[in-house]
């Protein structure tokens, strides 16, 4: 997405292999995280949402493709890309797929495009940037308005989300790398 109304971009060198680093962050259950479930409690509330239902644990790839967001692009052991449309500042977001080779030219009135990726880039045979970034852009005038209010005041829970959950996955994928290379 080289135009957007907002990017954030988060990266962490973690001492594992490329590809145990993006299956952990694929795998890792976003709200095994007490504070990260409070933050989406907390933002619910304050948008008037309803509650949501019991879940089950669930890794991060999957629960967001079963909330609505669509694979884009992957490259195997290496990348994700997910994108949807949708109005985020909604109590109750829904977030549709855009095919990738529509997504760029979506344009429907009134929404948000989002595009996020999982990026493990192989430093060492040991040693990986895992990079998560998260584009958005506005579909017309309405929807960046109201995009840009609930912005100013949501951004802080959702890059509160982005700080906790790295550090979480960083630790995950070295305790496996270091589980797999003490079997050797």
């Amino acid at each position: 997405m080289p135009q957007f109304d907002v990017r954030e971009r988060f990266e962490r060198e973690v001492f594992a292999p490329a590809d145990i680093v993006l299956r952990t962050a694929m795998e890792f259950d976003l709200q095994s995280i007490r504070l990260i479930r409070l933050i989406i409690k907390v933002r619910k509330f304050v948008l008037r949402g309803t509650p949501d239902p019991p879940r089950r644990p669930v890794g991060l790839f999957q629960e967001s493709l079963e909330m609505g967001w669509g694979l884009l692009d992957e490259v195997p052991e290496r990348r994700i890309v997910c994108g949807a449309y949708c109005q985020p500042w909604t109590g109750d977001v829904v977030f549709t797929p855009i095919p990738s080779e529509g997504f760029f030219a979506f344009d429907e009135p009134d929404q948000v495009k989002i595009a996020w990726t999982l990026e493990a880039e192989s430093l060492l045979p040991d040693r990986t940037l895992f990079v998560h970034e998260v584009r958005a852009v506005a579909t017309d005038e309405s929807a960046l308005r109201k995009f840009r209010k609930y912005w100013r005041w949501a951004r802080f829970g959702i890059i509160a989300i982005r700080l906790l959950l790295l550090p979480a996955i960083q630790k995950k994928a070295e305790k496996a790398w270091r589980t797999e290379q003490e079997k050797i």
